[in-house]
């Protein structure tokens, strides 16, 4: 069998390709698994400072979930689809969310769906002139359950945010970047030098200070203001030992490029 997902290591980047051309990369059961397991081997690699997300082919970053599984599990009732669905796919976009290593999507064809739901989720997104977003959801008689009815609203907005998951009318690229789901369109032939470029102006750092930044941010938008930033004091204060904030304290003064080692 084909293996769902693919996975290289090269100079400290992880490219994962969500790898089911055939059905528009859907997000089937045993591709979430495999994906999950990816990212728990990248997090315990330290040569690993960066990690891009794409499909496999020409025609999609991801279509969503597959339909023809998740059928199979609605027909066996509510307990069983929210065990095998809804949880498994909220922990992918969570774990997505969550992670301490930058996680940065080149979205390359069709996100539509699920799709979508792991552009809103991870930290960072480039999309192809080619690409295509929708919440289509809607028009299977449900709503979103990887996220989709949470982060998208915090990322457009309320209004418009509800009018994409309300319609389920797909929407252009450059719409994706006017309300924040990505962050640059480029030229398709250039979507994964653009995603590999950016990934190195974030790796050039200390990856405790990009760790930080990240769960910083992540844990903070869900909060009021004043548990903000105790946690962004949180991040500093287990920093204050490490030798990378040594090493970039000393680089400022003697006028030289830091040179980080991580810890």
């Amino acid at each position: 069998m084909t293996a769902p997902i693919l996975l290289d290591i090269d100079d400290g980047i992880a490219l994962i390709t969500l790898n089911r051309p055939e059905r528009l990369n859907a997000l089937s059961y045993a591709l979430i698994d495999h994906l999950m397991a990816a990212l728990d081997r990248i997090e315990s690699d330290v040569a690993v400072r960066a990690v891009i997300l794409t499909g496999a082919g020409e025609r999609a970053f991801s279509a969503g979930a597959d339909i023809h599984e998740f059928s199979a599990s609605v027909q066996q009732g509510a307990a069983v689809t929210v065990r095998d669905f809804v949880r498994r796919g909220q922990a992918m976009t969570a774990r997505l969310e969550a992670f301490r290593k930058p996680v940065i999507a080149a979205v390359n064809g069709l996100a539509f769906g699920g799709g979508c739901e792991i552009t809103e989720a991870v930290h960072l997104a480039v999309a192809s002139d080619r690409a295509l977003f929708a919440k289509p959801e809607i028009k299977l008689g449900m709503p979103p359950t990887f996220g989709g009815t949470q982060r998208l609203p915090r990322l457009a907005g309320r209004k418009r945010g509800l009018e994409l998951l309300l319609t389920g009318e797909p929407f252009s690229p450059d719409h994706a970047r006017e309300i924040g789901l990505v962050n640059r369109v480029v030229p398709h032939d250039q979507l994964l030098d653009a995603a590999l470029e950016l990934a190195g102006r974030i790796t050039r750092h200390s990856p405790g200070s990009v760790s930080s930044v990240i769960t910083a941010v992540t844990r903070g938008l869900n909060m009021p203001i004043a548990e903000g930033l105790l946690v962004e004091s949180e991040q500093f204060a287990a920093l204050v030992p490490s030798r990378d904030l040594s090493e970039g304290l000393a680089a400022w003064k003697e006028r030289r490029p830091a040179k980080y080692v991580g810890g």
